[in-house]
C-alpha cells in the first residue's frame, strides 16, 4: 500500500478520491493499527516526501493519541499502550529523527506528537530517556537553529502535556537550563529564542524548587527580564507572558523584583508595541488577582497581616495608577460598537478596576482628579476616560467613600447622556448601571436613589433607551440594575409602580427597534423587562402584567410567521423565542405566587399551545427556556396540567434523549448503500434493523464526524430502495437532517478542514433529501410538505454561501428538482416564495456539464410545478 500516494489522495480536490482514500486509511488502521502507525510516523520523517502528505501524517498520527472526548481518549491511549515495545520504539525514533527536518512543519507536528506520546509514557515510567535525547539536540555541537527551535517547541510541548510529579528534579533542572540557555542573547536565531521562551512558559510550573533557591530563581528572572527588552516585538510579548505566569504561580517569590519589574512594564505600557503593552498591564491585573485572593483567604483571621501578602499593588500605588490612567485616554474610534474589544484603553480600565478591588479607598483620592480635571475637556477622549475611569473603582472603595461623591455627580452623569460624543454615552450608561448595581440600595441610611430624584433618574433612561443599539443596550443594563435593588423589599418597590406602564412600554420598544440586528440591545430590553417583573409589587401591579402577559404571547405567536428565508433568520426567530420564553416563565412565576393565579388558569391553554409550537422548531435553546416555562405553568396550574402530558411527553422524552457527537464505520455505511442500490425493495425486511443502526450512531458520542455525511447519503439510498415504505422512518431520518442543516450555520468558514467538512455534510444531507424525495414520490407525496419549508431554507443557505464547492451546487440544484417532480402542484406557493432558486439556477449555466444539465432538468421540473 502506497501510504504517501493515499495521504496525498486524502487531500485531493476529487471528492471521489479522497472518499476512496479515506476508506483505505480506515481500512488499514483497523486492519493493521501498528503498521499503520509505523508507516505514518515513517512517512512524517522522510525527507524525501511531499510536505503536504507529511503533514498529514502527523496530523493522522497526533490525532491517533489523543481526542476532547474522554471515553475516546482512553480507548486510543489503550490502544498505544498495547502496541508491541520494537513498533513504539521504532516510532519514537522516527519522531525524533523528524525534529531536524528542514520543513518547518514536519518539525512543529512532530514536536506534538512527541508530547503526546510523552503524556502516555512518562507518567508509566516509560520513555525516560526522552528528555536527555531532547537535550542531546541542544547541546551537541554546532546544533543547527531549526533543530535546536524543534527541539525547545518539543519540550515545552511535553511540559504543558505531564505533570511536574512526573520529571525528575535533576531532569528539570536540566531542561530548564537548556531552556535559558536558549533564551540568551548570545543565541542569534530569533527563531530559537522565541521557541525557548514560550517553553520557558510551560516549564514554569515545574520550577518550584528552582523557585525557592535565590541564586537559580535571581538567574531565571534575570534572563526573563533580559529578553524583555529584546528587539523583537514576539519575543518580548512572550517574555511578559512568563512574567504574567509568574505573577501568578510565584507571587511569593516576587518581591526582589518588583522595581525592575515596574520599570520594564511602564516602558511597555508607555512605548512598546500594543501586543506587549497589554501583556505588562495583565502583570499588574494578575498580582491584583493574587492580592484578592490572599485578603479573602485570610478575611478576619489572625494571620490578616501575614507576610504572605506583599502588598505589592498598595506600594506601587503612586506611580501604577497614573501609568494606567493615561492608557484610558488611548481608546479607539468606534470601540464602542464592538463588546469583544481589547485594546489598551479596555485593559487599563479593567486592571484600575483590580486595584480598586485590590486597595479599596486608597485609589479613590489617586482618582478623583484625573476624572475632574478631564470630564469637562473639549476632547471627547478625555471625558470618556474621565468617566471610564470613575465606572471602573466604583467596585472595592466603601460605600462611605463613594456615596457622597457619587451623590454629587449623578445629575452630573445624567447630563452627560446628551453627550454629542456617543462613546461618551455608552460609557455614561454603563457607569450609572455601576453606580445601580454597586451602590443602589434603597434600605441603606444614605440611599443614591430617592423619591427627590428618582423621577429625573426614570425620565432620562427612558428617553436614552432611544438611543444608538450600543448605548441603549446599557441603559437597559442600568434598568435591570436599578430594579434589581428594590428586589429584596416588595413593598419598598412600590415607588417603581407609577413608571411601570412607561418602562415597560420603552423596553418593549427597544427590543422592536428596527435595527435589532443589533442582538444585544434585544436581550439586554428582556433582560431588563424580567427584573422589573420580577420586583413589582404584584398586589398593585397584576393588572399590568397581566396585560404585558397578553402582550409576550401576541409577540410569540408573531414568531412562528416570521419569514425565514435563510439559517440565520432561522437562528435569529430561535433567539427571539428563547427571549419572550423567558420572560413568560418570569410572568407565570410572579403571577402564580399571588391572588393573580386566575390570570395564568384563564390562558395555561394557550401558553401550552405556544410552548408546544416553540418546540417544534427545533433549537436547543429554545428548548431549555419553553421547558423552563412550562415548568413554571406546571407549578402554576397544579393538577389541571395533566391534560397536557400526552403532547408534551414526545418532546420531553427528546428533551432527556437530546445527545450530542457521533460515531460509526464509513466503510460499512457505504456498503449499506451498494446493498440497497443492488437488492432494491428487497431490502425491506433488514431496513428497520438499519435504519435502528444507523439513528443510533448517529446518536453515540463516539461518531467520528467525517462518518455523518455518508449516514445521510444512506438514508437517499435505503429510501430510493423501498420507495413509499420509508414513511415510516421520516419522523426519525428528517430531524437529524434538520439539525445537521442547522449544524452547518455555525461552522467556521475561516478553518479550510471545516468548509471542506461542511460541503461533504451538504452533499450528505441533499443527497438524502433526493433520495427520500424519490422514492415517496407517488400517492405519500404529501408527507414531505411538511419538510419541504426547511428543506427551502436550508438550499438558499447553501447557495448563499460562497464556500460551497460544485458537487454541493449539483447535489443543491438536484434536490430542488426532486422537490418539483415529487409534490408537483403542492409546491407551487413555496416557490413563488422562495425566489432565490431563480438565480441559482441562472448561476449554474456557466459551469460544467453535469451541473448544467442537472440545473436544466430541475428548471423544467419547477416550470411544471409552477403551472399545474
Amino acid at each position: 500500500m502506497n501510504i504517501t500516494q493515499i495521504l496525498l489522495s486524502a487531500q485531493s480536490a476529487d471528492g471521489n478520491l479522497r472518499v476512496v482514500a479515506e476508506g483505505n486509511l480506515k481500512q488499514f488502521q483497523e486492519q493493521n493499527l501498528p503498521n499503520f502507525l509505523l508507516s505514518l510516523s515513517v512517512e512524517l520523517s522522510d525527507n524525501e516526501k511531499p510536505p503536504e502528505s507529511r503533514r498529514l501524517a502527523g496530523i493522522i498520527l497526533k490525532n491517533s493519541l489523543d481526542a476532547k472526548d474522554s471515553a475516546k481518549k482512553e480507548l486510543l491511549i489503550q490502544q498505544w499502550v498495547s502496541l508491541d515495545p520494537s513498533i513504539k520504539q521504532k516510532i519514537k525514533e522516527s519522531l525524533l529523527i523528524t525534529l531536524g527536518s528542514s520543513v518547518h512543519d514536519a518539525r512543529h507536528t512532530s514536536s506534538q506528537v512527541i508530547a503526546k506520546v510523552a503524556s502516555i509514557e512518562i507518567p508509566r515510567r516509560e520513555w525516560q530517556e526522552l528528555i536527555a535525547k531532547l537535550l542531546g539536540n541542544m547541546t551537541q555541537q554546532g546544533a543547527p537553529a531549526p533543530l535546536k527551535q524543534a527541539t525547545l517547541e518539543a519540550l515545552g510541548y511535553v511540559c504543558e502535556e505531564i505533570s511536574p510529579e512526573h520529571l525528575e528534579q535533576d531532569q528539570v533542572n536540566a531542561v530548564l537550563t537548556a531552556v535559558v540557555q536558549g533564551m540568551n542573547q548570545t543565541e542569534l536565531s530569533p527563531e530559537v529564542r522565541l521557541a525557548a521562551v514560550k517553553a520557558l512558559y510551560n516549564a514554569l510550573d515545574f520550577a518550584e524548587s528552582n523557585f525557592a533557591n535565590e541564586m537559580e530563581r535571581n538567574y531565571i528572572m534575570k534572563v526573563i527580564c533580559d529578553t524583555a527588552v529584546s528587539k523583537e516585538v514576539e519575543i518580548r510579548q512572550a517574555a511578559f507572558e512568563c512574567l504574567v505566569a509568574i505573577a501568578s504561580t510565584y507571587y511569593v517569590h516576587l518581591d526582589p523584583y518588583m522595581q525592575t519589574i515596574f520599570n520594564l512594564t511602564a516602558n511597555a505600557v508607555k512605548g512598546d508595541e500594543e501586543a506587549v503593552a497589554l501583556q505588562a498591564i495583565e502583570f499588574w491585573s494578575t498580582i491584583c488577582d493574587e492580592e484578592i485572593e490572599l485578603q479573602e483567604e485570610y478575611e478576619g483571621s489572625d494571620d490578616a497581616n501575614s507576610t504572605v501578602n506583599y502588598r505589592f499593588i498598595e506600594k506601587a500605588l503612586p506611580s501604577l495608577v497614573p501609568m494606567l490612567l493615561e492608557t484610558l485616554l488611548k481608546q479607539e474610534e468606534d470601540q464602542d460598537q464592538d463588546d469583544n474589544v481589547w485594546n489598551i484603553s479596555m485593559s487599563g480600565g479593567t486592571c484600575l478596576g483590580l486595584i480598586a478591588r485590590t486597595v479599596g479607598d486608597a485609589i479613590v483620592p489617586l482618582v478623583m482628579p484625573f476624572v475632574e480635571g478631564n470630564i469637562t475637556k473639549p476632547d471627547w477622549h478625555c471625558r470618556e476616560a474621565a468617566t471610564f475611569a470613575f465606572g471602573s473603582i466604583l467596585e472595592g472603595p466603601s460605600v462611605e467613600k463613594l456615596a457622597p461623591l457619587v451623590q454629587a455627580g449623578l445629575d452630573f452623569l445624567l447630563n452627560t447622556t446628551k453627550d454629542p460624543n456617543s462613546q461618551v454615552r455608552d460609557t455614561t450608561a454603563w457607569t450609572l448601571g455601576r453606580v445601580f448595581e454597586l451602590l443602589h440600595s434603597p434600605a441603606s441610611a444614605n440611599p443614591i436613589i430617592t423619591s427627590a430624584n428618582l423621577t429625573r433618574i426614570m425620565t432620562v433612561l427612558l428617553e436614552s433607551s432611544k438611543d444608538v443599539p450600543n448605548v441603549a443596550e446599557k441603559v437597559c443594563g442600568a434598568i435591570y440594575f436599578l430594579a434589581q435593588g428594590y428586589e429584596d423589599a416588595e413593598s419598598i418597590s412600590s415607588v417603581l409602580t407609577p413608571f411601570l406602564p412607561n418602562l415597560i412600554a420603552a423596553l418593549l420598544s427597544a427590543a422592536d427597534r428596527a435595527d435589532t440586528t443589533h442582538f444585544r440591545l434585544r436581550a439586554s430590553a428582556y433582560e431588563a423587562l424580567n427584573e422589573i417583573v420580577r420586583v413589582s409589587n404584584i398586589s398593585e401591579t397584576s393588572g399590568i402584567i397581566g396585560q404585558l402577559l397578553q402582550e409576550i404571547m401576541r409577540r410569540l405567536n408573531l414568531t412562528f410567521d416570521l419569514h425565514i428565508l435563510s439559517s440565520g433568520d432561522k437562528e435569529k426567530q430561535s433567539d427571539l423565542q428563547a427571549l419572550l420564553c423567558g420572560v413568560l416563565q418570569v410572568i407565570i412565576q410572579k403571577l402564580s405566587s399571588s391572588d393573580a393565579k386566575s390570570i395564568i388558569a384563564q390562558t395555561a391553554d394557550q401558553l401550552m399551545f405556544l410552548f408546544l409550537h416553540v418546540f417544534a422548531c427545533h433549537s436547543s435553546t429554545v428548548h431549555e427556556e419553553a421547558m423552563l416555562a412550562i415548568g413554571a405553568l406546571a407549578y402554576a396550574t397544579g393538577t389541571d396540567f395533566v391534560k397536557y402530558m400526552p403532547e408534551f411527553f414526545k418532546y420531553l422524552e427528546a428533551g432527556l434523549q437530546n445527545y450530542e457527537e457521533y460515531q460509526v464505520c464509513s466503510i460499512s455505511v457505504g456498503v449499506v448503500g451498494d446493498i440497497c442500490r443492488a437488492l432494491e425493495d428487497k431490502i425491506l425486511p433488514f431496513c428497520d434493523g438499519i435504519m435502528t443502526v444507523l439513528l443510533k450512531d448517529l446518536s453515540n458520542s463516539m461518531l467520528n464526524r467525517s462518518v455523518k455525511p455518508p449516514i445521510f447519503s444512506c438514508f437517499g439510498d435505503i429510501a430510493l430502495a423501498i420507495g413509499d415504505n420509508f414513511e415510516k422512518y421520516l419522523p426519525y431520518a428528517m430531524p437529524m437532517l434538520q439539525g445537521a442543516a442547522e449544524l452547518l450555520a455555525v461552522l467556521d468558514h475561516t478553518d479550510e478542514d471545516m468548509v471542506d467538512y461542511g460541503n461533504q455534510l451538504r452533499r450528505g444531507i441533499f443527497e438524502a433529501y433526493s433520495g427520500i424525495l424519490q422514492g415517496i414520490k407517488g400517492a405519500k407525496a404529501q408527507l414531505m410538505i411538511p419538510y419541504a419549508s426547511h428543506l427551502l431554507q436550508f438550499t438558499e443557505a447553501v447557495y448563499k454561501d460562497r464556500s460551497r464547492d460544485e458537487s454541493v451546487t449539483k447535489a443543491a440544484v438536484a434536490v430542488l428538482g426532486d422537490l418539483a417532480d415529487t409534490l408537483g402542484s403542492s409546491s407551487k406557493d413555496l416557490f413563488k416564495s422562495n425566489l432565490f432558486h431563480v438565480e441559482f439556477l441562472r448561476e449554474c449555466h456557466d459551469l460544467d456539464d453535469e451541473v448544467r444539465d442537472t440545473a436544466s432538468w430541475a428548471q423544467g421540473m419547477i416550470n411544471q410545478a409552477l403551472v399545474s
